[in-house]
């Protein structure tokens, strides 16, 4: 499997299983003209390192009345609730239950309900997987899922994205993890993880000055 991220090609073989769904999901967000991206393990590979993950993770932004023909244009495409109350599952909790039938992978597809999950579909990168684009969570938006996630996994994810992708826009990721630590009371959403950006900050300085030195010399 070919990946191409920015005109660089990635190869996360570590997920070359989840293609075959990652392929009906996007045929998914066309069928229903839905924004949509994927995000979750997949993306952290993507952005990060590859590292193994079982299933594929979606965020989509609907209108939650067009659900059941939703669900409908799904199993057209070979997706299909993987328990008995899918859509009630779905409303009840933002996010929609589903399996590939081809292969068994699971699919969850978030309903995005909140200005930041809008902002993150609208702001998705396209990303090359052998002949398809794919419309991806971008870097910025994937470390702030995974801040207010806070699962072991999600921080170590969020401390190889870090490191991968230097031209973080770090001010907004600041803004938006500590307006939801606010929100939720729990202030360690940013502290655990404000010390991995310092890195971030001072590898880009030093790219810049190399990138610099390397134009003067060329003068």
């Amino acid at each position: 499997m070919a990946i191409t991220k920015d005109n660089d090609p990635v190869n996360p073989s570590s997920f070359a299983s989840l293609a075959p769904a990652i392929r009906s999901l996007c045929n998914l967000f066309k069928a229903s003209d839905t924004p949509g991206m994927v995000i979750g393990g997949v993306a952290a590979s993507i952005h990060g390192q590859a590292r193994a993950t079982e299933d594929v993770d979606a965020a989509v932004l609907l209108d939650e009345r067009h659900l059941n023909h939703f669900v409908k244009l799904a199993a057209a495409a070979g997706l299909h609730p993987r328990i008995s109350d899918a859509i009630a599952f779905a409303q009840r909790n933002a996010v929609l239950l589903l399996e590939h039938s081809e292969s068994g992978v699971s699919v969850d597809i978030a309903l995005g309900r909140l200005p930041f999950e809008r902002y993150a579909v609208a702001h998705a990168t396209c990303v090359k997987i052998d002949d398809l684009i794919v419309p991806v969570v971008a870097p910025e938006d994937l470390i702030i899922m995974k801040a207010v996630a806070h699962r072991p996994q999600d921080l170590q994810d969020i401390r190889v994205i870090v490191t991968s992708n230097p031209k973080l826009d770090v001010k907004r990721i600041r803004r938006e993890v500590c307006g939801m630590a606010s929100a939720l009371d729990m202030p360690e959403l940013w502290t655990d993880i404000a010390r991995l950006f310092q890195g971030s900050r001072s590898q880009a300085k030093k790219l810049r000055a190399k990138s610099g030195k390397g134009r003067q010399k060329k003068k």
